[in-house]
């Protein structure tokens, strides 16, 4: 193999290798039950005022009228928020850090968008962020190497009262 294409190769392994590694599976997907903090993270449940004094915490629970939302924070500095409807499902996901494990987030909806991601890839000729829409799937993902961000959430599944814009 040359070194031409070699290099040419290079961003486009390191960009699919920095969505799908995390130092430690987070096991949460959407559709499912939450994920159990793995190993370099703790939990903490907090209510909702103590949760805007905590700064420095490295996971939360609050509950809001018809949903909770958890956010942990990974050994990787990754921050996962997932909204968890009343019948103990996460409807929606949040992440924003160095790294997201994709497949283990969206859980049995990741082949339906990366298959729809990359075909969104593919008739606009370019990378950049993905604003894959569907009935039964809303996924919005972006950043860079080093720093992703996305929420994902099913919008069938989103308890009254509550819209993809409060997935954050």
């Amino acid at each position: 193999m040359s070194t031409r294409l070699i290099r040419a190769a290079l961003p486009a392994t390191l960009a699919v290798c920095g969505l799908l590694c995390v130092s430690a599976p987070a096991q949460a997907a959407l559709g499912g039950k939450p994920m159990t903090p793995p190993s370099g993270s703790t939990s903490t449940t907090l209510s909702p005022s103590a949760r805007a004094a905590a700064q420095g915490v490295m996971a939360s629970i609050t509950t809001a009228a018809n949903y909770t939302v958890k956010q942990t924070t990974l050994d990787s500095g990754t921050v996962v928020r997932e909204y968890i409807a009343q019948d103990g499902n996460v409807f929606g996901i949040a992440w924003m850090g160095p790294r997201v494990d994709l497949p283990n987030l969206l859980g049995d909806y990741f082949p339906q968008y990366a298959s729809g991601a990359a075909a969104l890839r593919k008739a606009r000729g370019a990378r950049g962020p993905v604003d894959y829409e569907q009935p039964g799937l809303v996924v919005r993902s972006g950043g860079h190497m080093g720093a992703f961000v996305g929420q994902a959430w099913l919008p069938q599944a989103l308890p009254p009262g509550v819209s993809g814009d409060d997935i954050r």
